[in-house]
């Protein structure tokens, strides 16, 4: 049954996704201001083909530039916060050639990284800092990796750079908030810690394998936490906004599996 959930869902996501990626690129070709705002409501109804139950509390500042500062369980988060609200990613280079998952991610608009080159690293870090001041939300997973899920992995603190250079000029109305993503629940039932890995992809696992058994599983329960916005010159350099953000979320992350993602699903 599994096998036959996982074929179904990955066969209706092909067809709902292929006709809409064109509609996508003429968004961005023309400059339309749904470039942002399309890849939100498309998620979301992934989430529901995947059946994915999205639980959040508080909320993305719409009015500004956001650096949002995640964590990182499994590549079913990037649909799961696109959903929250209009974002981009900040993703590591060897995505850009992933087969399929590098168009998705262009036509997300996202800012691709080696982080093994330091000039490299300076050039996207200036292009990050352009994005937020033109008002985008771009979401970083700090921990450069992702975890088994249950827990967080320490931050590392090179692209926050691009919000906080050293001896860099005042940040303006840019902020940064917090995101703490667990899932909590499989059919309705609480994940233990000896459930949660099932969801979470690390490590060496291999990407079509394990979402193949992902989409089989059945019905999730996604919970987010959105720390509130501050401002980014509150924070003396890079090194002080990550450690700010690694406490906040992995506090956050500690309370979600504490209550067992008790909040209602949005």
């Amino acid at each position: 049954m599994r096998g036959l959930r996982a074929w179904l869902v990955l066969t209706t996501f092909f067809v709902f996704t292929l006709p809409l990626m064109p509609l996508q690129l003429l968004f961005l070709r023309t400059g339309s201001r749904y470039a942002r705002t399309f890849p939100n409501w498309y998620h979301r109804q992934v989430c529901r083909l995947v059946g994915v139950r999205l639980h959040i509390d508080g909320g993305v500042a719409r009015e500004q530039g956001v650096l949002l500062i995640s964590n990182h369980v499994s590549w079913l988060d990037i649909t799961v916060l696109s959903a929250v609200a209009p974002v981009s990613f900040v993703a590591k280079q060897e995505v850009a050639s992933w087969p399929f998952v590098s168009w998705l991610a262009k036509l997300q608009r996202s800012v691709f990284v080696d982080r093994t080159r330091r000039t490299e690293v300076t050039d996207k870090a200036n292009e990050i800092l352009r994005r937020l001041e033109a008002g985008d939300h771009v979401v970083l997973f700090a921990e450069g990796t992702s975890s088994d899920g249950n827990g967080v992995v320490p931050f590392k603190t090179p692209l926050f750079a691009a919000v906080k250079p050293t001896g860099g000029a005042p940040a303006g109305d840019l902020c940064a908030q917090t995101l703490a993503l667990t899932y909590t629940k499989l059919h309705g039932l609480p994940l233990c810690r000896r459930g949660r890995p099932m969801v979470a992809w690390y490590g060496d696992m291999d990407l079509a394998s394990h979402a193949w058994r992902l989409l089989g599983l059945g019905p999730l329960d996604a919970h987010i936490h959105i720390g509130p916005p501050v401002p980014l010159d509150d924070f003396a350099d890079r090194k002080a906004l990550a450690r700010y953000a690694e406490e906040k979320v992995r506090n956050d992350v500690a309370q979600i599996l504490r209550e067992g993602g008790l909040a209602k699903p949005s």
